[in-house]
């Protein structure tokens, strides 16, 4: 399949672009810059030029397209709304697979899955308006699927190495807020790469969530991420507000208790993530 996907020297993407190509599908990025273009060309991808706000660069990118994997995030829920329009005008009765997040179903009451409500912290309340007028496209013959993936880890970890592990080591001691008994579910880069490669195949209006099946404590992560990134193990509780302090509105979704499932891609779609030890992959630094 020609696959036209954004976001794509971003963390999820670059992984994504390189699974696709295993599977042999040909791949056109979005670009919007010459370091961008020359990210995608390194993982094999050809680079498209544009922004998520050039809507004719979209749709004529998607409609050259089988399927189309939106990655990226707009600026405002109105660009990332009109950005999805475009693509899945553009790509027509072919797969428009839309980056959701596990965030949005807050605190979980035990295991729980896509059916769970939604009680998003603030950062990622946004998203529930876009998803519904993605999702409905498929009343209207399209094939919009939605990928939720949970906290991503592997790699150059993004968003606990940028908020946790960068500020502990210049502390010495990797931060957890409060007790730190809050539960993550985690996906490591390369599985829920597979998973958006997986959902080229799902069934139009299907949401899957993208977690592993383990789900850590923050405190346990704050001590593996701690001897990984030689501090012996050091941590430090902070409070909710000083998290918010030095993190923003993301320290909200920090402190969620979430233990998700991801059985119905795991039933669905025959996608088995390989990496089940995220502790230990802290630790390894």
């Amino acid at each position: 399949m020609k696959i036209f996907l954004t976001g794509g020297s971003g963390y999820i993407g670059r992984a994504t672009i390189a699974e696709l190509l295993r599977h042999g599908h040909t791949v056109e990025a979005l670009a919007r810059s010459e370091q961008s273009a020359q990210a995608v060309a390194g993982v094999g991808a050809v680079a498209v030029h544009g922004g998520l706000a050039d809507l004719d660069v979209l749709r004529h990118a998607a409609a050259r397209a089988d399927a189309v994997i939106h990655l990226a995030q707009a600026d405002s829920p109105d660009t990332e709304l009109a950005a999805a329009t475009a693509m899945q005008d553009g790509v027509g009765p072919g797969t428009y697979v839309h980056t959701g997040g596990s965030w949005v179903y807050g605190d979980t009451d035990g295991v729980q899955d896509e059916t769970a409500p939604w009680n998003p912290p603030s950062v990622v309340a946004w998203r529930k308006p876009v998803e519904d007028q993605v999702l409905a496209r498929a009343a209207e013959g399209g094939r919009p699927v939605v990928v939720q993936p949970g906290l991503l880890y592997g790699g150059d970890n993004r968003l606990i190495d940028h908020f946790l592990i960068t500020p502990g080591k210049r502390a010495g001691a990797v931060p957890y807020i409060g007790d730190g008994t809050n539960h993550w579910s985690l996906i490591h880069i390369d599985d829920v790469a597979t998973l958006y490669t997986a959902a080229l195949a799902a069934q139009p209006g299907s949401v899957y969530l993208g977690v592993g099946e383990n789900h850590p404590t923050m405190k346990e992560v704050a001590e593996a991420a701690s001897r990984g990134a030689g501090l012996g193990g050091k941590t430090a509780s902070i409070t909710l507000e000083q998290a918010r302090t030095q993190m923003g509105p993301v320290a909200d979704a920090f402190a969620l208790d979430q233990r998700l499932t991801s059985a119905k891609a795991r039933r669905e779609l025959g996608w088995v993530p390989v990496h089940d030890d995220p502790l230990g992959t802290f630790e390894r630094g």
